[in-house]
């Protein structure tokens, strides 16, 4: 009897981070417990990967503040990490050009540690000796893909179609009836896996945001190292929450052409999400594979 095969995952969470918070730690835990108890695959990594700051996002405060803050919250783990080339980025980038960054710096490192010259470049569902990549999410995440103008349409097709999306549950959310009304996501159902979240916890950065302006305790949902950094730096004031108050959220002005601020506020609300990763330790066995230091910093 042929034993069936178990697919390597890398699960990439993209977002801003702002700050990161213990949730959001919390999301890659279940995520890989989800998959693995399928059987079916094996978590290799987990990416955070924070937004630059070419997302114009209200509020949204220095990247290389909330690049430190995920370096802090992860600098413990054995498989969580920071990528940094999406920040690095000198505008805004696409969350499906992230995916395939990741993917394609993973599938040429694989090829050269096989000792392979050349390979031919091809979709992923064409490449079946590579890791698989997904983004990770919540179900706000997933319910802003129904924002009009803050995704195009190809893109989703080719996140969850491609690639695959890990969602989890959270309160206030209805993924499965999201996925029920668009046809897209529909369509590719069983590449989503929605992992439900037994224990309710409400924890956003909008709410952490609030209350650190507000000189309230976030002790307990913010990991200890990133409480301190907050308040050695005094971040989060009424003044930086009134960052890019006027201007219209990047992808909004990209997939409308619409440079009023006019929508922002709506569609800004709906989008606070995940971040990037950095890879301090991993298995041995994966080790001789994945060049840890090239997939964080996406050198060629």
């Amino acid at each position: 009897m042929k034993c069936p095969s178990v697919t390597s995952v890398v699960l990439l969470a993209c977002g801003s981070f702002n700050p990161i918070t213990n949730m959001h730690l919390r999301m890659f835990e279940l995520a890989r417990d989800h998959l693995e108890d399928t059987g079916q695959y094996r978590v290799l990594i987990g990416i955070i990967s924070p937004v630059g700051d070419g997302y114009k996002k209200k509020g949204l405060i220095e990247v290389s503040q909330r690049q430190e803050m995920a370096r802090l919250a992860t600098e413990n783990s054995d498989w969580i990490a920071v990528g940094f080339w999406e920040s690095m980025q000198p505008d805004w980038v696409e969350t499906v050009e992230v995916i395939r960054h990741y993917y394609d710096t993973l599938f040429e490192t694989q090829q050269e540690s096989d000792e392979t010259d050349t390979f031919e470049a091809s979709s992923p569902q064409n490449r079946s000796d590579g890791p698989q990549v997904m983004l990770l999410c919540g179900a706000d995440f997933l319910e802003s893909f129904g924002v009009p103008d803050l995704w195009k349409e190809e893109d989703i097709e080719e996140i969850v179609g491609d690639y695959g999306l890990v969602c989890i549950t959270r309160s206030g959310y209805n993924p499965y009836k999201f996925i029920h009304k668009s046809d897209v996501l529909w369509k590719h159902r069983r590449n989503i896996h929605l992992v439900h979240e037994c224990v309710t916890n409400d924890i956003s950065a909008t709410h952490m945001r609030r209350a650190l302006r507000r000189g309230q305790s976030s002790g307990n949902l913010l990991p200890d190292a990133v409480v301190s950094y907050i308040q050695q730096n005094n971040l989060y004031s009424a003044e930086s929450e009134q960052k890019n108050g006027d201007v219209v959220l990047e992808p909004l002005q990209r997939n409308s052409g619409d440079t009023r601020a006019e929508g922002f506020t709506a569609a800004a609300a709906r989008t606070e999400v995940l971040a990037d990763v950095r890879v301090s330790s991993c298995p041995p066995s994966d080790c001789a594979v994945f060049d840890f230091d090239r997939i964080k910093y996406g050198v060629s």
